[in-house]
């Protein structure tokens, strides 16, 4: 009996000893793993000052937040210009977990040249990446860079490896570099210098700095998890254009894992604008990247505030028709020509604006199959209003809002063989509606002149003093 619970003793001992070694050897790999992720990190940057300042904010805070969905064992790093309101320094920091790096701006001595694109003034703040002396390798990135997987194994790579996206130039879009305080301090040397840069951007000064990279060996991590030394060009997979899936609405990169999606194109077509989508089909992978990490709270009180007001307006002009014949009645005929023509000017600027407004005032980062709806509610009711307003037709006023859905419906058809078939179904369309729209035009021309004849003339006909009481009323 002794002897047995002297073994029972024994084995509770036992177990306690080799749970204890467990516990020991658990916490030593979550330290290693600590340490992998604090010796490599991606990075970003952000600056203010230009006028799509929050669009690039939003979509940082999106490349942030989709790192971490991917389980990226890195840190996510953001060189962020010292004058980056702190509000949005306070979100990256305790929202999306970065870590906030401030720094002044490089000054850019390339502005002057003539080809010199006053938006990438401060993209030169790209070159402290090589300042982040803490981390052995750093992913530099653009906010438009779309992951579709993880790509750690990125920090396996060299001093220096890059994705020729163009045959000849590679692209600062995402690049690997191993930091150096003497590197970044001969770049910013090679600034004063007045180093040569065609474009007078971090593109061009970065690919002027390693010229060589062309000539250079294809990165392929190696399975054992070793780091490589030198330079080397990184398969397409990693900075796949945009614009190459446009051709065939599909992939066909066939070197290197397609992991990462770059819209390098037009400002006002970048992923994040609401209005890009189904311009360009992939707009809605950006969004639904969005809508699973950061969400839409920021922007939803406008659009149920703008969708009250124009629900507002709407219902205001089915019971409201102000007449116009109290600006016409008893003038001379030269002061009812002058009256009338400025009331057709105003009557044709009206629905202009009726077209323009909604566009300008939604939020632009605001979801396409929000920000679409939210555009054609906005223009049905201020053409309500132009059409009450002034007794136009209906039809004609509202024809290039049908147009507009109708054109909506082409570019998002999600059947189309390659984009070279969707693009001729989108000219056939517009060959075929621009006879109803100039139609239409001409009809509102017709309907405006009438509606002014009828309105300054029938009160004179009639010999009446004073305008009867019922042109008054507010039907």
């Amino acid at each position: 009996m002794a002897w047995e619970k002297k073994k029972m003793r024994l084995l509770v001992v036992m177990a306690v000893l080799l749970s204890g070694l467990w516990c020991v050897s658990c916490e030593r790999e979550k330290e290693k793993e600590t340490e992998k992720r604090r010796r490599n990190a991606y990075a970003t940057m952000m600056y203010v000052g230009t006028p799509r300042d929050y669009e690039f904010y939003v979509a940082i805070r999106v490349l942030l937040k989709s790192l971490a969905t991917l389980d990226a064992q890195a840190d996510r790093v953001v060189i962020a210009s010292l004058d980056v309101p702190p509000r949005w320094i306070r979100a990256l920091e305790k929202e999306d977990g970065a870590k906030v790096v401030r720094v002044e701006n490089l000054e850019n001595p390339y502005k002057h040249q003539d080809n010199f694109d006053k938006r990438f003034k401060l993209s030169l703040n790209k070159l402290y990446a090589w300042s982040l002396v803490e981390y052995d390798r750093v992913v530099m990135l653009d906010a438009d860079n779309l992951f579709l997987h993880n790509t750690d194994e990125l920090f396996q790579c060299g001093q220096f490896c890059a994705v020729f996206i163009n045959p000849c130039v590679f692209h600062t879009g995402l690049f690997v570099l191993q930091p150096s305080m003497a590197v970044f301090k001969d770049m910013v040397h090679e600034l004063e210098n007045g180093r040569e840069n065609p474009d007078g951007a971090d593109q061009g000064f970065i690919a002027s700095y390693f010229p060589e990279l062309l000539d250079k060996p294809m990165f392929y991590p190696p399975s054992n998890g070793t780091r490589l030394d030198g330079t080397y060009r990184l398969p397409l997979g990693y900075q796949m254009d945009a614009s190459y899936y446009y051709l065939k609405l599909r992939w066909s990169i066939p070197c290197g894992p397609n992991s990462v999606i770059t819209f390098p194109g037009a400002p006002w077509l970048k992923p994040w604008y609401w209005w890009s989508w189904p311009v360009l089909p992939l707009g809605i992978q950006w969004h639904d990247k969005r809508r699973q990490t950061l969400g839409y709270g920021a922007e939803m009180a406008v659009i149920l505030i703008q969708s009250a007001i124009y629900l507002g307006i709407i219902a205001m002009t089915r019971f409201a028709r102000p007449s116009l014949s109290k600006l016409c009645y008893r003038r001379s005929d030269k002061g009812i020509s002058l009256v009338q023509n400025s009331l057709k000017l105003v009557a044709l600027w009206s629905i202009l604006a009726a077209y323009t407004t909604p566009f300008f005032i939604i939020p632009p980062t605001v979801h396409p199959l929000l920000g679409w709806p939210i555009y054609l509610l906005g223009v049905f009711a201020l053409c309500s209003v132009a059409i009450n307003a002034f007794l136009l037709p209906m039809l004609p006023v509202l024809m290039p809002w049908l147009g507009i859905v109708g054109v909506l419906m082409v570019m998002a058809f999600p059947w189309y063989s390659d984009g070279v078939v969707r693009a001729l179904c989108v000219f056939g369309y517009a060959f075929c509606a621009a006879p109803f729209v100039w139609a239409s035009m001409t009809r509102i021309m017709a309907g405006l002149h009438q509606s002014l004849e009828r309105e300054a003339f029938l009160p004179r006909i009639g010999g009446e003093s004073s305008p009867p009481s019922w042109f008054n009323k507010l039907y």
